[in-house]
């Protein structure tokens, strides 16, 4: 740790200011440059933001608010009087580093999944724990937060607010993932396969070994290192983390041939015959944008929307069924969740504190 006392006064003077120091680890991963995006956009208050990501992107320029910035190396010293570290790389990236930043007193926020089992993790979604009205109880040394998948937060939002028109007693959902959910790798081999198949050339098959192109798929290729079933297990598994007691749903989840966004296609059944209007109305509130006529939720209109955006219909045979199709951008809700995460934990970096 530095011992330079103008360094020490400095991260003092900006914590009496209630000003904070950040690093994001994988800042030039499609993760990283959304939650740039979304701390420049919420005012996050902070002085210093540190762009750290492996060797093949070091140099590279990046945008923070008005300011451009060189992309460093991930090192020790790069933790040294920082409050908050976002990991926004792969899970490997992030369990090779974050220990470093966790000894130095960093507080911790997970987008890559990798902290879920580590010892006083906690799996948190803002919204949700704003429609329960269970705020998280402020810790002066937290362990680390592991951000909700969006999926989940979508899932259990919509089937928290449908209770409030009459009891679920069912909830099936079906989840089409882009291929963002694997970031710039999983973007650049549907890219690939898109112009090669209109080409007649050979198909790229690194990340899904199969194809994803003009396709929409169940499962991965046998050589794939990924699988459609961790996708819908972390969903389910988050699902119940950051859900009250509630109807858990019948869940599958489909690779789509789309770069950007999670749709769903939900089916609720309630107790007792409802209308139209009293779950439109029940599903209304923040974070949820209910579309009306010609204007269906798709990934296009979902792009950089931090709401679920939704379409309601009745179900033809089932008196007491309504379908649901939803959309959200998937980068746009883990970045909001991930630093609505951090300003709940302000709390817990003291003023004034030289670490």
């Amino acid at each position: 740790m530095s011992s330079d006392p103008k360094a020490a006064g400095s991260h003092a003077d900006l914590r009496a200011a209630n000003l904070y120091r950040v690093a994001i680890v994988g800042a030039a991963s499609l993760m990283g440059k959304e939650l740039a995006e979304v701390l420049r956009d919420r005012n996050f208050p902070a002085a210093d933001i540190r762009l750290l990501d492996d060797d093949e992107s070091l140099g590279q320029l990046e945008a923070v608010g008005d300011e451009m910035s060189f992309i460093q190396t991930v090192r020790a010293e790069q933790f040294e009087r920082v409050d908050f570290t976002f990991f926004a790389s792969d899970a490997h990236s992030t369990r090779a580093s974050w220990r470093l930043a966790r000894d130095l007193g960093n507080t911790i926020v997970d987008l890559s999944n990798a902290l879920e089992e580590e010892p006083g993790a906690s799996v948190r979604s803002p919204w949700i724990e704003r429609q329960a009205g269970q705020p998280v109880a402020p810790q002066l040394q937290p362990g680390p937060v592991v951000v909700a998948h969006p999926a989940a937060t979508a899932l259990v939002l919509l089937a928290m607010r449908a209770e409030k028109a009459a009891k679920v007693e069912r909830v099936i959902a079906t989840v089409l993932a882009p291929v963002s959910e694997y970031g710039q790798k999983g973007m650049d081999e549907l890219h690939e396969q898109t112009l090669n198949l209109l080409s007649f050339q050979e198909l790229p098959k690194k990340v899904f070994d199969a194809q994803v192109a003009f396709n929409l798929l169940p499962r991965y290729g046998p050589h794939s290192k990924h699988s459609l079933e961790s996708i819908a297990k972390r969903i389910l598994r988050h699902y119940r983390k950051v859900a009250p007691p509630a109807v858990e749903p019948a869940l599958t989840v489909l690779q789509a041939p789309v770069f950007h966004g999670d749709t769903f296609s939900i089916y609720l059944e309630f107790d007792k015959p409802v209308g139209v209007k009293e779950v439109s109305a029940a599903l209304s509130g923040d974070h949820v944008l209910l579309t009306e006529g010609e204007e269906t939720p798709n990934n296009v209109s979902a792009a950089g929307q931090g709401d679920v955006m939704v379409s309601l219909s009745a179900d033809a045979n089932r008196k007491n069924g309504f379908w649901i199709w939803a959309a959200i951008d998937n980068l746009r809700v883990a970045a909001l969740s991930a630093v609505e995460c951090a300003e709940t934990l302000t709390s817990s970096r003291p003023r004034g504190q030289i670490q």
